[in-house]
């Protein structure tokens, strides 16, 4: 009852919510100008100028709105879950602004938007500058990461050979190439290489490395620390070290392992990004792959330190840097990093020896996480039920007319279901304003999904009448007119 008392009162607590007290999720948002967007005016750069509208999105408090603690995990994926989802799908349907005078289609790709600065200072990629978009691919309709190249001109079509086997990696710390090709449609000779799309991702550098802006604490405008946890530092070495065991098994070297080419896709989630470009660029200046997998392996303690000291210039003093990583973490941190940046020969499974007590931790900590998403995903297979019989009283209550009888959902089986429909959602109390009991809602629809014995008495409008029914009636007739419903359609 305590639990049914707080869900009557939920309806006050809306009807009393004061809108300016409702925090905005896109307050803080970066301006779009930053990006390199064009915008003239007041208007949002992701509609025309001659739009006399602003761009509304998502309003994902609308989406999350304070719940009963007796619901929370019974029938709700949890609300940071739930608002992250929806900011990617956000990010995945996102069209590019206007005034970019980017192509309209290149090999089978469109939409595309950049996901990266284009106009200012450009960091490159080895001695190219080279930009990162969001295109829709026309065959499958899925959007695609796509890095480009510019101003590159391929000497000859084998350079694209090892692209195939990139294509092979399936890994989850890796992200997934597609394909690259030759490209003129930005006018000149480019270079593009396509990949699997984490929406709302970002790298190791702007997460941990750039400096961020002072903000008012405690009365006073402090600067931002991005130091890294140690938790979390080793969840990002041992990710790392995985996608680098995968790629060197397939007889490759990563080539990118750097803090502006890792991207963190989720919650502790990193992936390797940008695999594959660096053979195609340097096709004709052959290595050892022996000996650029040792490169892959000290980059990656280079990594490690920039992290550690949050800085991209520690390497200029190598002493110095691993002794501050000393004082900020622990010896086993610093033991890895002696291994990769001092060891002449080293061999990426000799390096998970020296981690494998932070491996079981996070092979723990990745269980827990999966108990967790699983957790959410029962309470929504919960919704899908009910949201399939909702959809059943959407198809049968008031129809306006079928099999040439206006008043088919007035009548028969039919009446007890619209009767029924009033006592789920159209209760009033003694003063006559509406219930809004949302555990009234979900417990009556799970116990006619069940077809329980439990029987309920239901009346009309005009209290003129009352039925007395159970839930497995109801049910019943659900499923009869449903089915003259089904029947009618296949004619």
């Amino acid at each position: 009852m305590n639990g049914d008392q707080n869900l009557h009162d939920l309806a006050d607590q809306f009807q009393a919510l004061d809108p300016s007290m409702v925090m905005n999720p896109y307050e803080h948002m970066g301006d779009p100008q930053e990006m390199g967007y064009e915008n003239s005016g007041g208007m949002d750069p992701f509609y025309p100028a001659s739009q006399a509208f602003a761009r509304e999105p998502l309003q994902y408090h609308l989406y999350t709105s304070p719940r009963p603690e007796t619901l929370q995990n019974q029938y709700f994926i949890a609300d940071d879950l739930r608002e992250e989802l929806q900011k990617r799908s956000e990010a995945v349907y996102t069209a590019p602004p206007p005034g970019l005078n980017l192509p309209d289609e290149t090999q089978g790709y469109h939409s595309l938007m950049p996901l990266e600065v284009t106009v200012g200072e450009r960091r490159k990629f080895g001695s190219w500058y080279s930009t990162v978009y969001k295109a829709v691919n026309s065959t499958d309709g899925f959007p695609y990461a796509l890095r480009r190249i510019e101003n590159f001109r391929l000497n000859t079509q084998a350079a694209f050979s090892g692209v195939e086997t990139w294509a092979r990696i399936k890994h989850p710390n890796v992200v997934g190439v597609k394909e690259a090709f030759t490209t003129r449609a930005f006018n000149d000779n480019s270079l593009v290489v396509v990949y699997d799309y984490h929406p709302n991702s970002e790298t190791l550098f702007e997460a941990y490395i750039k400096p961020k802006a002072p903000q008012f604490q405690n009365g006073r405008l402090q600067a931002q620390h991005n130091r890294i946890s140690e938790r979390t530092l080793w969840t990002y070495i041992i990710q790392i070290a995985s996608a680098i065991k995968a790629v060197h098994e397939m007889g490759l070297a990563v080539r990118v392992i750097d803090v502006t080419k890792v991207i963190v896709t989720g919650q502790n989630r990193c992936r390797v990004s940008s695999c594959g470009i660096v053979d195609i660029l340097m096709f004709e200046a052959r290595h050892d792959i022996a000996m650029l997998q040792q490169e892959d392996l000290a980059m990656f303690g280079k990594l490690i330190v920039s992290l550690c000291c949050s800085s991209l210039t520690v390497m200029n003093n190598l002493p110095k840097a691993v002794e501050t990583a000393g004082r900020h973490y622990s010896a086993e941190v610093k033991n890895i990093l002696m291994y990769l940046l001092t060891k002449p020969h080293k061999n990426i499974r000799h390096l998970f020896e020296l981690m494998k007590g932070q491996m079981l931790l996070e092979l723990d900590d990745s269980l827990k996480a999966v108990d967790c998403l699983e957790s959410n995903l029962m309470s929504e297979l919960e919704n899908g039920r009910l949201v399939r019989l909702l959809c059943k009283f959407g198809f049968i209550d008031e129809r306006p007319e079928f099999a040439r009888d206006l008043r088919w959902s007035e009548t028969g089986d039919r009446y007890i279901i619209k009767l029924f429909r009033d006592y789920v959602f159209h209760q009033v109390d003694e003063h006559g304003r509406p219930i809004l009991n949302l555990s009234h809602v979900l417990t009556s629809l799970n116990k006619l999904d069940a077809g329980v014995e439990e029987r309920i008495m239901l009346v009309s409008r005009d209290e003129q009448s009352c039925l007395v029914v159970s839930y497995r009636e109801i049910k019943s007739c659900i499923d009869s007119a449903f089915r003259e419903l089904t029947t009618g359609a296949a004619r």
